[in-house]
């Protein structure tokens, strides 16, 4: 299923945002894939074998996903390219120095980053979110010039670089204070339901703004 599948644009000033149930179904195997079921095969690895298993699991993973692709003479895509080589140097680093929080660690700061990075740029010509928003989805450049989405964009920004922050101090408190094995659990299921939440007000949000902007553009013309 592609992004034009989930929002049909039928005209320049027409957009409509996917049912729930759709985007349940369309978000759903997405945050298996990259959430659940990684966080599972380590678990798995590191039950059975101890912190090698776990890394070996975890890059068999990932090495494994990008080897299924290339069987089914699909294209590897650039970010599994780049979790690919993220992988393997933080397992590199776990193994030199026998210390899985460095595994860890390395996404905990990322979460950071992207935080730092939505919050710094809320009040920007063109800030993140308004970037991978229309990565994702077609906008027309109308409606992301409109005031009603300029302003929304800031309130999502605030509301993703809050989310981040939220998702790194947790996974932060959990690695360094709980075992790993009540992190991998604790963390994976805070995490999936906060970017839940933050994904669900999103799409409340821009149905309000679609909603009010295409009342607007209805509107006949003061006289």
């Amino acid at each position: 299923m592609t992004v034009t599948t989930l929002v049909p644009v039928s005209d320049a000033r027409h957009v409509e945002l996917p049912r729930l149930s759709a985007l349940i179904r369309h978000a759903v195997p997405r945050v298996l894939e990259g959430m659940i079921f990684p966080v599972a095969v380590f678990y798995a690895g590191l039950m059975l074998a101890g912190v090698t298993g776990g890394l070996v699991m975890a890059v068999a993973w990932v090495y494994g996903g990008a080897a299924l692709r290339l069987a089914r003479r699909q294209a590897v895509p650039g970010t599994v390219l780049l979790a690919m080589l993220a992988i393997t140097a933080r397992v590199a680093l776990a193994l030199v120095t026998g210390d899985l929080v460095v595994y860890f660690l390395q996404p905990t700061l990322g979460v950071f980053c992207a935080g730092l990075a939505f919050l710094t740029t809320a009040g920007a010509r063109r800030p993140l979110i308004e970037r991978v928003t229309t990565d994702l989805v077609p906008l027309p450049d109308h409606l992301v010039g409109h005031p009603r989405m300029r302003r929304l964009f800031v309130q999502l920004s605030v509301l993703w670089g809050t989310a981040q922050f939220v998702n790194g101090t947790l996974s932060l408190w959990l690695l360094f204070s709980e075992p790993i094995q009540t992190y991998l659990i604790v963390r994976t299921a805070a995490v999936a339901a906060l970017m839940c939440l933050a994904a669900l007000a999103t799409l409340l949000a821009f149905r309000r703004v679609l909603q009010a902007v295409q009342r607007e553009d209805a509107a006949p013309p003061a006289a």
